[in-house]
């Protein structure tokens, strides 16, 4: 199976004059993802790829150094690159309450009672909390926080999502119209 692509950063501005950056992190895993010897794809792919030769964190933000990267005008030409990196599909983090996206990604998305509500067509990642932008079958979206509150189980074998979302959240009398269509009533 091909392997799965994460972005697992974005490179913000140059630190110092010696070409390293800072680098905001978009993975729950850096010490396995951004260590020193990692290869990383960019987005745009033009700037890549780029193997990082050192890390360390100064004030709270994680510094990186890539190999080929030796100044400041180096490092300032990377600013805004994502940093990607390739994973085994089948590849699942260390804490079994943790996803990827691409697991979570076409998920079906139930109530509690098995009610459909819809399809997981998005990830959101906001600095407050995940979003699970999910498509309804009427193609309306409705976005669903990935907290534990309201997201009661992701059962992966299953495909599907189990929600038990307050109430105004969702229109759940749509989602049981739907739900009739579909069935054929």
């Amino acid at each position: 199976m091909k392997d799965v692509q994460l972005v697992v950063g974005r490179i913000g501005r140059a630190h110092g004059i010696r070409g390293e950056v800072t680098v905001e992190v978009r993975t729950d895993e850096p010490e396995l993802r951004l260590g020193p010897g990692a290869v990383l794809a960019t987005d745009p792919a033009d700037r890549g790829p780029l193997t990082i030769a050192s890390g360390r964190v100064h004030s709270g933000r994680l510094l990186l150094r890539f190999t080929g990267v030796d100044d400041r005008n180096a490092a300032e030409a990377l600013r805004n690159t994502l940093l990607v990196a390739d994973v085994d599909p089948d590849e699942r983090p260390e804490d079994p309450e943790e996803f990827y996206d691409h697991q979570l990604i076409d998920l079906d998305v139930v109530l509690t009672d098995g009610t459909p509500v819809g399809r997981i067509t998005e990830i959101s990642h906001l600095p407050s909390q995940d979003l699970f932008i999910v498509e309804r079958p009427d193609g309306s979206e409705v976005m669903i926080p990935f907290v534990e509150e309201i997201v009661t189980g992701i059962d992966l074998d299953e495909q599907r999502a189990v929600i038990d979302p307050p109430p105004g959240l969702i229109d759940t009398e749509r989602a049981e119209i739907a739900s009739t269509r579909e069935d054929g009533a």
